[in-house]
């Protein structure tokens, strides 16, 4: 450390300024550095904790959430519940009774344990409101089966008095 001290002692004044100059910027940089990390290391460790208190919550309540699918299952009659080739068929059936012009993508399918749940973005294009009333009243009598998941409305720009309805509609289908 001598060695260090006599080499600083003996610069030029403005030697000893730009020394300790770097030596501040090095310490700020580092410490800059380890702060970064330290926060990411902090929202990490509380991300996870966060996620495993929610996992535990749901193992912890994994028994009354099976019979909340049981008695679900037993309210639901198997016979009304709609396949994904169904559910499609149905929404164009609602659409064409109602005389909207549509498009729909092909649906996707998620199926967990006893249960498949099927989702299809379907969009009714130049409707006036009254139809797409009447289309949405004519969906939610087939409710539990059928719902809404997500909508959206938008006047046609060419013209407003017409409407661009875009949905996405899941049904529910019960696995045997």
């Amino acid at each position: 450390m001598r060695p260090l001290k006599a080499f600083f002692l003996g610069r030029l004044l403005r030697e000893k300024l730009l020394l300790v100059t770097i030596a501040a910027l090095v310490a700020v940089t580092v410490l800059l550095s380890f702060s970064r990390r330290a926060g990411i290391f902090w929202r990490l460790q509380r991300t996870t904790t966060v996620t495993l208190a929610e996992q535990q919550q749901w193992l912890q309540n994994r028994r009354s959430i099976e019979q909340g699918a049981e008695a679900a299952a037993r309210n639901l009659d198997p016979a009304r519940t709609l396949d994904d080739t169904r559910l499609v068929g149905e929404l164009n059936a609602l659409a064409r009774g109602q005389g909207l012009r549509f498009t729909n993508d092909t649906p996707q399918t998620v199926r967990s344990g006893q249960f498949a749940m099927h989702t299809v973005q379907f969009n009714l294009l130049k409707c006036d409101w009254e139809a797409l009333k009447r289309f949405y009243l004519e969906l939610t009598k087939r409710s539990p089966y059928v719902g809404i998941e997500q909508f959206s409305l938008q006047a046609e720009r060419a013209n407003p008095a017409q409407l661009n309805a875009s949905l996405r509609v899941s049904s529910i289908e019960i696995v045997r």
